[in-house]
């Protein structure tokens, strides 16, 4: 990779770092979760950059990526595992969540739910663009975002000074 394309990709990750990191959450409901999920992400484009620097949204292929690792994800971790010990949980002091009765509710969810709320209404997606992201029909997109906003409703309190309401 020549020097200036290295420059690129630094100013690309230092400029859009926050808002990957605030995707990813939204998407993993972990911090933790969403850092690896940008860092894999982030590493998976550098191997395209010099292709992807001349489109005019490499941001779009960042998120797409995300999108698309997260969904792997959670397929291959369809079981649970059993523990007899209970993991310590450290909450990132950075991450800025808006609304932590709504990041509670969104963490509740499937995570394909998840996934269709996320990208339906934090994104500002289309459903058609949501679908072609997540590999379904546009009825599935449907069927999931009136399944997970039941359960948003249900889970979050009638607030009349709330920032976001599904």
């Amino acid at each position: 990779m020549r020097s200036d394309e290295e420059e690129a990709f630094d100013a690309f990750v230092r400029n859009r770092m926050p808002e990957l990191l605030r995707f990813g959450h939204m998407l993993t409901g972990s911090a933790d979760a969403a850092a690896d999920l940008v860092q894999d992400a982030l590493e998976r484009t550098l191997n395209s950059w010099s292709r992807l620097r001349q489109r005019d949204d490499p941001e779009g292929y960042v998120r797409r990526t995300m999108v698309n690792r997260n969904v792997s994800i959670w397929r291959k971790r369809r079981r649970e595992y059993l523990t007899d010990e209970v993991p310590d949980r450290v909450e990132d002091a950075d991450m800025k969540v808006p609304d932590q009765a709504l990041q509670t509710a969104l963490s509740s969810l499937p995570r394909k739910q998840r996934a269709v709320i996320v990208l339906r209404f934090a994104e500002d997606l289309s459903e058609r663009q949501v679908a072609e992201m997540l590999g379904c029909s546009v009825g599935t997109v449907k069927s999931q975002t009136f399944k997970a906003l039941a359960k948003l409703r249900d889970q979050l309190p009638n607030q009349e000074d709330a920032t976001w309401t599904p």
